[in-house]
């Protein structure tokens, strides 16, 4: 008790006013590392996309070309804890452009997916089987540039370029029995592509993309409930615009990121503040030209974009905004060689994950995740360490296991790396008061001799 109460006094002045602290951790602590092989599918892969099922597992989809080198079918796979492994049959659908992968709110994997003939298609995994979702080639004409999301209500969305009507944006939900528009077919007044759907905490449709009456800027509309209007201008942007990519944060804002800021063609992102679209951080943040941009959010509400980067030989880059800068998330460039149709999401525990065409690897599927003491609350990187409760809003027990004895400086940063609290003790078995410190995440580490122990909690 006299320790538990010696440390209360020692944190309390440090939660209020923090010193500036330089991380300044080993290179093994914070990289991006291959999930299960380099090149985990057979072959020649297109049109790469990744998304986590309920139980947190890592689902990869693409277009294959280890069935037929000409067309590329739908094949999916998961990653079992050791290696990556097909979901029902290799190639279940023949041609599969565009593909994306998106979980149901009930657990079901869902690809969309512009299919043979070029109209849109989706298929589900039902434990056993792929099957059509409604009528294959469901579209009312070719279609292009498909992208597929969940209403919260379960429905499943897709918004595409409708050759039927003129390449203009259209948008259909599958209402239980066959696919139905939301709003007219084509509703965009010109020409339109490069579509990102998604929703808002309050459940409207958002969708973004390139538009062509504004000579290929980026315009957001969203569904009213009868039409589709304009979030701010359309066209917003101050360049041509690609591979938009559309998120909410979580306080209800939507992001969109992209390429094509200047003639250097750079990565960009903005958001609406609810009467304009402003730059989050400064326009045109990576160094060299940015395709096929990927937006999403951390568990701590930071924006984070994947991109193809040819600043770095078009290897792989990812950065995330800090609140004031945009910054690198371990190495620029981390990929072994050019990526193409890189894909970014989070993993339930708060890894950024990407997976993308490798063309180190004869254009294979690779994924790689970004495996740091800042991220994934729930993840020890030793099992003798237990921090509990988990998350915590009041005391917050360290337990070292099996050492004992032995002279240990714990230490506490928030993810910033901000120290709050830093002490030596002889005890493998801590009780911390943390009532004042802010919500958030925060990075435990014990250094010990010749070792390190760290871990991550989370304040609530």
């Amino acid at each position: 008790m006299k320790t538990i109460l010696s440390l209360s006094i020692l944190i309390l002045p440090l939660a209020v006013s923090p010193q500036s602290y330089t991380c300044n951790y080993d290179a093994l602590d914070m990289k991006w590392i291959y999930v299960g092989s380099q090149g985990c599918s057979s072959d020649t892969v297109r049109y790469t996309s990744i998304a986590f099922s309920p139980d947190s597992v890592p689902y990869i989809a693409f277009q294959d070309y280890s069935i037929n080198s000409f067309f590329g079918f739908a094949t999916v796979m998961k990653f079992d804890g050791n290696s990556w492994v097909i979901v029902g049959n290799p190639g279940f659908a023949e041609y599969a452009a565009y593909i994306k992968i998106e979980f149901s709110p009930s657990g079901e994997p869902y690809v969309a997916f512009i299919g043979n003939p070029q109209c849109a298609n989706v298929m589900r995994f039902d434990g056993i089987n792929w099957n059509y979702v409604g009528s294959p080639s469901f579209s009312a004409g070719s279609a292009n540039c498909i992208d597929l999301a969940f209403s919260p209500t379960g429905e499943p969305y897709v918004a595409y370029m409708d050759g039927g009507n003129s390449d203009k944006a259209t948008v259909m939900k599958f209402n239980g029995t066959s696919w139905v528009n939301v709003g007219p077919p084509g509703f965009t007044s010109d020409k339109a592509s490069y579509f990102s759907i998604a929703f808002s905490p309050s459940g409207e449709t958002y969708i973004a993309f390139s538009e062509w009456i504004f000579d290929q800027k980026a315009s957001v509309m969203k569904f009213t409930g009868t039409k589709w209007s304009y979030v701010g201008n359309g066209g917003f942007t101050e360049y041509h615009a690609w591979d938009e990519s559309l998120a909410f944060s979580p306080a209800g804002e939507p992001y969109v990121a992209f390429g094509g800021y200047t003639s250097v063609k750079q990565a960009s992102v903005m958001k609406f503040d609810g009467s304009a679209w402003v730059y989050v951080g400064s326009p045109g943040f990576s160094l060299g030209q940015a395709n096929q941009t990927s937006l999403a959010f951390s568990q701590s509400g930071e924006p984070y974009v994947a991109y193809q980067d040819f600043y770095y030989g078009t290897k792989a880059s990812v950065m995330r905004f800090d609140g004031i800068n945009w910054v690198n998330v371990g190495m620029a460039g981390f990929s072994a060689g050019i990526v193409e149709y890189i894909n970014l999401t989070f993993s339930p525990t708060g890894q950024p994950y990407v997976v993308y065409v490798d063309e180190e690897d004869f254009s294979r599927a690779t994924v790689m995740k970004f495996d740091s003491v800042f991220i994934g609350i729930h993840q020890q990187t030793d099992n003798r360490l237990s921090i509990y409760p988990n998350p915590s809003s009041t005391t917050l027990t360290i337990n070292l296991n099996q050492i004992s004895n032995k002279q240990i400086r714990y230490e506490i940063t928030d993810i910033k790396g901000v120290k709050l609290l830093e002490i030596q003790s002889i005890q493998s078995k801590l009780t911390i008061d943390v009532t004042n410190y802010p919500d958030g995440i925060y990075i435990v580490k014990l250094l010990g001799d010749k070792t390190m122990n760290t871990g991550k909690f989370s304040k609530h």
